[in-house]
């Protein structure tokens, strides 16, 4: 059938809709675990001082469910790609490890208030997305171009997490 077919980098590729919503559910439920466990936490989060450019609240979780739907999608171009296996594992540990570090960010600055620990992992997470990124791209350019909103939001989640940091 055409609808489970996409055109992507120049290849047809038949779609594996069970791995795909697989895929995508997995960041979702990482994040919804997040925030989950962290959402005692916001009236505090409110109440600190921030930066100039802080968005309101509502925007965070718009902005992470985009993100994690674009980390789904490219975590599975990875996965059905033809690349050798090797170099697929590779890519996933790295992404599984970012994943990670993304979950146990919203623990350090949330739940706990360690603002400037939070930036320090922070910096971590973002040099994990960064290597991801580039691990995706010997794999799957259009993977590796899913991943830079992510990129660029923790870029700016820094400067805000920096500024949180600097302010309380």
């Amino acid at each position: 059938m055409l609808w489970n077919i996409i055109y992507i980098g120049g290849d047809y590729l038949k779609i594996k809709w069970k791995l795909l919503l697989i895929c995508i559910a997995i960041p979702l439920m990482v994040g919804g675990i997040a925030g989950f466990i962290s959402r005692n936490s916001m009236s505090a989060f409110e109440a600190l001082n921030k930066p100039p450019l802080s968005p309101p609240g509502w925007v965070f979780p718009v902005a992470w469910t985009i993100l994690y739907i674009l980390m789904g999608i490219a975590s599975y171009l990875i996965l059905t790609s033809d690349a050798p296996q090797k170099r697929i594992n590779k890519a996933m540990k790295l992404y599984v490890l970012q994943l990670f570090f993304n979950f146990l960010w919203t623990f350090w600055f949330f739940n706990l208030e360690l603002y400037l620990f939070a930036f320090i992992w922070l910096v971590a997470l973002w040099l994990l997305i960064l290597i991801t990124i580039l691990s995706f791209s010997r794999i799957s350019k259009p993977a590796a171009y899913l991943m830079v909103p992510y990129l660029l939001w923790v870029t700016f989640a820094g400067y805000l997490n920096l500024g949180i940091a600097l302010l309380n």
